[in-house]
């Protein structure tokens, strides 16, 4: 097939820290060649000679690695193509092969419709921020290499099966799990991983299927998890495990069918993990409950309050060394023996584990904890042109009303009793808010004053 380069690809699609958009109207085959000519010639100038290429099992996924590849070939770069995988498999791919520079064709949680890339040009990661604006302007400028690339396949399978076999330590206690993969790519593995480990697994939604036929591929938005609940009552679970669309995010059902948010997640695995770790400081996100930097506080640890977005929040685990870190979500990063990159099946079994060792419920390992009032992180819809403006016009009134706040993404505006946050989505046309308070009247106060000013500024 003939693909053509498009000088006037969509620069909406070049978010935060990916590339994403909708199929086939922001993003398309001649989108995708495009992208590989500037990738590849990106890694040349760098020099590479060879990236790791992975996709989801989203309807366009095979269409857009496939202009993609060709794209990346014409500049002279080798390509190792492991085919259909989660995104976690892609990133141990690139660390058993050796080779850092790749992309991930997935638009991870998104609606059935869209479709991106993930990318990486070397050890630093998945780009974000700038260096993908930087990425737009060289993919503008179409100053391209040119070569001969060759394309060979690697099987990840058995390495990632084996790197979950030789990790975990599972205890006397045997634990009964729901686990619903939500017909993402999950579904190509997480049965059979699962019952390596001496529990007993039952599956919900386990067909691979890129029209997402029985729910949304979030699992940390929990409407999405009503089939996993259900589930979980009707076999007596002890815990439901439901994952996102290209696997690398976890949501959690407790043993009395109760929504665990990540940050509570965190919580029994920062209780977990602290005695058994050198360094005692933990990452978590400007979405993240007070419930966790007082948990992490009362331990004797630090916390470590971050922006969000998985590029951003895996990155600075790294750079600061931290055993554990993760964003409301659902991305965690186990560093104390594991690679560091975000799994939710991992993280799935990581609770399981703690689980098979204690005679304790989920409600248990969270006995205890401060508990406040909060939203989940609501979504209003706004142009990518516009969100951030809005955002900007919610920094000015704090402001000048003089509260106290954290920029490093969006504003968290601080009070004794609570906190509002409103920033701009990264991976689509929303800005974002969350609430919480001492009280359930004070979490309507913050939500009304907030809110309002969204509204008032997003028409």
């Amino acid at each position: 097939m003939n693909y053509k380069y498009k000088k006037d690809i969509n620069e909406n699609i070049f978010r935060g820290y990916d590339i994403r958009g909708i199929v086939p109207t922001e993003i398309d085959e001649d989108s995708a060649y495009t992208i590989g000519l500037g990738f590849g010639s990106h890694i040349k100038r760098m020099g590479m000679t060879k990236c790791v290429i992975g996709h989801d099992n989203r309807l366009s996924s095979e269409s857009l690695v496939k202009a993609l590849k060709e794209g990346i070939k014409s500049t002279g770069i080798n390509i190792i193509d492991i085919g259909l995988v989660t995104t976690p498999m892609y990133y141990y791919a690139c660390i058993k092969l050796e080779v850092y520079s790749g992309v991930m064709v997935t638009a991870s949680h998104n609606p059935k419709d869209d479709n991106g890339f993930k990318f990486a040009f070397d050890k630093n990661g998945n780009c974000k921020g700038q260096e993908i604006q930087d990425f737009l302007k060289e993919i503008q400028e179409g100053n391209f290499e040119t070569g001969e690339g060759t394309e060979e396949e690697y099987n990840i399978r058995p390495d990632y099966l084996e790197l979950y076999r030789t990790n975990l330590h599972f205890g006397p206690r045997r634990i009964k799990v729901v686990i619903d993969p939500g017909n993402g790519t999950t579904a190509i593995i997480a049965e059979e991983l699962y019952k390596m480990f001496p529990i007993d697994v039952i599956t919900i939604n386990g067909e691979s299927d890129g029209h997402f036929p029985n729910h949304h591929p979030d699992p940390c938005v929990e409407a999405n998890l009503e089939q996993l609940k259900e589930k979980v009552a009707e076999v007596g679970a002890d815990v439901g495990l439901g994952f996102d669309g290209d696997g690398d995010r976890l949501g959690v059902i407790s043993n009395t069918y109760q929504f665990i948010p990540t940050d509570k997640y965190m919580i029994i695995i920062v209780r977990d993990l602290i005695n058994k770790v050198e360094k005692k400081e933990f990452l978590y996100d400007v979405k993240c409950s007070k419930s966790l930097s007082d948990e992490i506080e009362r331990l004797g640890g630090k916390g470590l309050c971050y922006r969000t977005g998985n590029s951003y929040t895996k990155a600075k685990v790294r750079d600061e060394d931290l055993p554990f870190g993760g964003e409301l979500s659902g991305h965690v990063y186990f560093r104390d023996r594991w690679p560091g990159f975000d799994s939710g099946l991992y993280a799935g079994l990581r609770l399981l584990e703690i689980l098979s060792n204690t005679k304790k419920t989920c409600d248990d390992l969270l006995a205890g904890i401060n508990e406040y009032y909060s939203t989940e992180e609501l979504k209003f819809k706004a142009t990518d042109d516009t969100k951030f403006d809005v955002v900007n016009k919610v920094l000015e009134y704090a402001k000048e009303k003089n509260y106290k706040f954290n920029d490093i993404d969006g504003v968290r505006v601080e009070f004794d009793d609570g906190w509002a946050l409103v920033r701009a989505s990264n991976t689509g046309p929303n800005i974002t808010a969350r609430f919480e308070a001492t009280t359930e009247e004070r979490l309507e106060e913050l939500q009304n004053e907030f809110i309002g000013k969204i509204n008032e500024n997003i028409n």
